[in-house]
């Protein structure tokens, strides 16, 4: 079990740190301009659902590949979407997202 608990949160720590760019990080927060993110002379579009759900598909990956568990790659996906969305609202802050994103790794690992 520690074992498990232990690559979770170190697969948590790539995906969210190393895995995840500045751009990316910033394209995620639909409160934040996304002009930047287009091409010149394009229209301007909304990419912040891409960037979140593609950043969350990351976590998910990662659950998946340690746990051999679909439904918790899946699982994961969803949780780590909703929890950076009401981080990205300013719901709450880092250290209440962390704590989630880690408790989310207890639950998996509970289910494993």
């Amino acid at each position: 079990m520690v074992e498990l608990f232990a690559k979770l949160v170190i697969g948590h720590a790539i995906a969210d740190y190393w895995m995840q760019s500045d751009a990316l990080a910033k394209m995620k927060n639909r409160n934040r301009d996304s002009s930047a993110f287009a091409p010149p002379g394009q229209v301007i579009q909304a990419v912040w659902p891409y960037a979140l759900t593609a950043h969350a598909l990351m976590h998910g990956a990662v659950v998946w590949a340690i746990t051999g568990s679909m439904a918790l790659g899946i699982a994961e996906t969803v949780a780590h979407w909703l929890i950076d969305f009401g981080k990205c609202e300013n719901w709450y802050g880092m250290h209440a997202d962390q704590s989630m994103h880690i408790g989310c790794k207890v639950a998996w690992m509970a289910m494993a």
